[in-house]
């Protein structure tokens, strides 16, 4: 995904910052404020929030893991 577009996408619920998960099928765009993903299709983010689904606190606790 281009980054230059990646840095200047913000979650349409909140306005927060966005994390791309390059590592997930289908990759997906992640907002840890609002606990919900974003897919991203054929390197096109679906910025919809109706498109989105809720993040469980596994995920969101294994992204930060891995983090480290």
């Amino acid at each position: 995904m281009n980054k230059t577009l990646l840095e200047m996408l913000v979650c349409p619920a909140c306005k927060g910052l966005l994390q791309y998960q390059s590592k997930s099928y289908p990759k997906e765009l992640w907002c840890r404020a609002e606990k919900i993903a974003f897919p991203v299709i054929d390197d096109i983010p679906v910025m919809l929030l109706d498109k989105s689904r809720p993040l469980s606190l596994a995920e969101l606790d294994a992204e930060l893991d891995n983090a480290k």
